[in-house]
C-alpha cells in the first residue's frame, strides 16, 4: 500500500475488529467504537502580518467517552485531514484504557504550515480556533494538549482564550501548560520518559543489557530529544537522529546534548548543524533500514510502510509515534520476528502525565516532579505487565496484546453503563 492509499482510520477499524475476534466477542459489543461519538469540522479565517487573509481548515472529534471526559492533542499540520484525526482520536481511546486512566479518546488539528507562520499568527489561529470549538470542550468534558507542532505556549493561549469566554480562570481546561500558570513541570518530558520506561521494561523481562545498545531515532522534536537524553544517560549509543531536514549518523555515538541545545537554541533543522569528521548526513529512509538494536520511529504515522518493513535491520521496533507502522508493514515485522512496543502502550507516558496534571489543576494541587514521574513509571510497568501476561497466553503480537487489553476494558465499561436511552 502507497503513501497515498494508507488511510489511518482504516487501519485502525481493521485493528478493532481483530482484536474483537481474538476476545472471542460479539460484533455488537465493540460496533458502537467504529464510529466517533462527534466529529467538528471548522473554519479558521486570520488576519495575517502582511495584511492579506487566510482561511484554514480546523477540526476537533471526540471518540468515546464512556470511562471518562474525552482527552487527545491538538497538532499543527500541513496534511492533517479528517481521517488521520478520527484516527488518532481512537487510538486515544484506547491508549487511555490501556494505561487505565478516566478518560476517553480525543484528537484536534489544524491544517496548517507553522513554520510559515509568524508568532503572532500562531496566536491568532489559535484563539480562533479555540473559540470554534469552545462549545464542545470543558474540564469534565474534552481537554485538549499538545501534538506535533504544537507546545506549552500555544496551550497556555487555548487556556487564556476559553477561560476570557468563560469568565473565569480554568487551567484544567488543557494540559501540557507552562508551570507558572498551573502546569506540570513533568508533562513536557513525560512522552519521551514513558518511551524509555517502555525499553527499559522490555529489556527487564528480556534479561538484556541497556548499557551499549544502539538506537536511531526518527523525529527530533521533544519526544525524540527527550527519549534520546534519557536513553543515553542509561548507557545507550544513540548512533543516528532525524527530522523533517533529514538526519545524523555517528557509530560511535551522537552527542544529544549538544545536538538539543542546537535545535532548542535556534529553532533550526539538524541538516543545518555543523558536524564532526565522524558524524554524516543520511536520509529519513536510510534511518530507518539502520543496522541498530532499537529503531524508535517519533516522527508521524505511516513512517514504517511494507517496503521498509522488509529491509528493516533493527531487533526492537518502540513506537514513539502515534500509528508509525502500516498494517501490512506489522505483518511482516511479525514474520520476521521483530518485537515492536505499540504507540498505545510505549507513547502514552504523555497522556498518564497530562492526567496527573488535570487532577492537580481540579484539586489546586501540586506534585513534585519526582513523585509525578514515579506514578508514571508505576503505571506504565502495570500496563506493559498486563500487555506482556496477555502476549503470552493468547501468542499474539504486542500490539495486538496491547488492543485487547484496550478493548475488553472499554467493552466492560459499556457493558455496565448501557447504551442511553
Amino acid at each position: 500500500m502507497s503513501k497515498e492509499e494508507y488511510n489511518p482510520y482504516s487501519e485502525f477499524l481493521l485493528t478493532i475488529d481483530e482484536a474483537g475476534q481474538k476476545l472471542g466477542l460479539p460484533k455488537d459489543d465493540y460496533k458502537i467504537l467504529e464510529k466517533p461519538e462527534r466529529e467538528l469540522k471548522v473554519s479558521i479565517p486570520i488576519e495575517k502580518d502582511d495584511g492579506s487573509v487566510e482561511v484554514y481548515d480546523g477540526y476537533r472529534v471526540q471518540h468515546c467517552n464512556s470511562r471518562g471526559p474525552y482527552k487527545g492533542g491538538v497538532r499543527y499540520h500541513p496534511d492533517v485531514n479528517i481521517d488521520e484525526i478520527k484516527a488518532l482520536a481512537g487510538w486515544m481511546t484506547l491508549k487511555c484504557s490501556l494505561v487505565d486512566i478516566p478518560y476517553g479518546g480525543a484528537k484536534g488539528g489544524i491544517q496548517c504550515d507553522p513554520s510559515e507562520l509568524s508568532q503572532t499568527e500562531l496566536k491568532k489561529i489559535t484563539r480562533r480556533y479555540t473559540t470554534m470549538i469552545e462549545p464542545i470542550i470543558g474540564i469534565d468534558k474534552d481537554i485538549p494538549a499538545p501534538d506535533v507542532n504544537t507546545n506549552a505556549q500555544i496551550m497556555s493561549w487555548i487556556y487564556d482564550t476559553y477561560s476570557m469566554i468563560k469568565g473565569h480562570n480554568i487551567p484544567g481546561i488543557v494540559t501540557g501548560k507552562p508551570r507558572i500558570i498551573e502546569g506540570c513541570l513533568a508533562r513536557e518530558g513525560a512522552t519521551g520518559r514513558g518511551v524509555m520506561i517502555t525499553v527499559e521494561n522490555l529489556f527487564d523481562k528480556l534479561e538484556k543489557e541497556l548499557e551499549g545498545t544502539t538506537i536511531a531515532i526518527q523525529g527530533f522534536g521533544n519526544v525524540g530529544q527527550v527519549a534520546a537524553e534519557l536513553l543515553q544517560e542509561k548507557g545507550c549509543k544513540i548512533v543516528a537522529v532525524s527530522d523533517v531536514s533529514g538526519g545524523l549518523y555517528n557509530e560511535d555515538g551522537l552527542d544529544i546534548v549538544k545536538l538539543r541545545e542546537f535545535v532548542g537554541a535556534n529553532r533550526a533543522h539538524l541538516s543545518e548543524m555543523e558536524k564532526d569528521s565522524e558524524t554524516q548526513n543520511i536520509t529519513n529512509d536510510e534511518l530507518l533500514r539502520l543496522d541498530v538494536d532499537i529503531l524508535i520511529p517519533a516522527a508521524l504515522e505511516n513512517q514504517i510502510t511494507e517496503q521498509v518493513a522488509k529491509e528493516l535491520k533493527a531487533d526492537y521496533v518502540v513506537e514513539a509515534a502515534n500509528g508509525p507502522t502500516t498494517r501490512d508493514a506489522d505483518l511482516i515485522l511479525e514474520e520476521r520476528n521483530i518485537t515492536v512496543m505499540p504507540d498505545i502502550l510505549s507513547n502514552a507516558g504523555g497522556v498518564i502525565v497530562s492526567y496527573f496534571e488535570w487532577v492537580q489543576n481540579k484539586e489546586s494541587a501540586r506534585w513534585e516532579d519526582e513523585k509525578t514521574n514515579r506514578k508514571l513509571r508505576n503505571l506504565l510497568t502495570e500496563a506493559f505487565n498486563q500487555v506482556w501476561q496477555t502476549y503470552e497466553e493468547k501468542q499474539v503480537s504486542f500490539r495486538m496484546s496491547a488492543y485487547m487489553v484496550a478493548l475488553n476494558r472499554i467493552v466492560e465499561t459499556k457493558k455496565i453503563r448501557g447504551i442511553f436511552p
